[in-house]
């Protein structure tokens, strides 16, 4: 009979003839590798959009202010990702790492207008607003 080695640990193999790895962690840790090489892209992706945000946030104390390029590039960001995109009535368009924007300057200076969205604030306003209007369950009556 043929001995049955562990892709992952090298082991014997015990059990069923269809097993292919010797325990549940060493299935889980070769899931995990397969993982890894087959999203490679969108984790590099994600790592940077994270990256950027940090960055952004870091910067951007009072919510609106501006900044020299060179400062966010040093630092590793990289206005090439970014989630989605905001264009205001002047038709500036704003690059926004999650909850986190920048505009470039347009005057030949080498800056960025940093930004923080404001959907949060507004999506936590008219749910505090709902929940004003609902009367709690207390104040129903009960039938009797």
């Amino acid at each position: 009979m043929e001995q049955r080695k562990c892709p992952t640990c090298k082991e014997k193999v015990k059990g069923r003839r269809d097993k292919i790895y010797c325990s549940l962690s060493c299935k889980s840790i070769a899931q995990y590798e397969q993982r890894l090489e087959n999203d490679k892209f969108y984790l590099q992706v994600d790592k940077q959009l994270k990256l950027n945000r940090k960055i952004l946030k870091k910067y951007n104390c009072t919510g609106m202010t501006s900044l020299r390029r060179e400062v966010l590039h040093k630092e590793g960001f990289n206005p090439n990702f970014f989630t989605h995109y905001w264009k205001n009535k002047k038709g500036d368009v704003y690059l926004f790492s999650y909850d986190y924007g920048i505009l470039k300057i347009k005057d030949g200076e080498a800056k960025y207008i940093l930004k923080k969205s404001l959907e949060r604030k507004i999506f936590n306003d008219r749910m505090a607003r709902i929940y004003e209007q609902v009367k709690p369950l207390t104040e129903y009556s009960t039938i009797q």
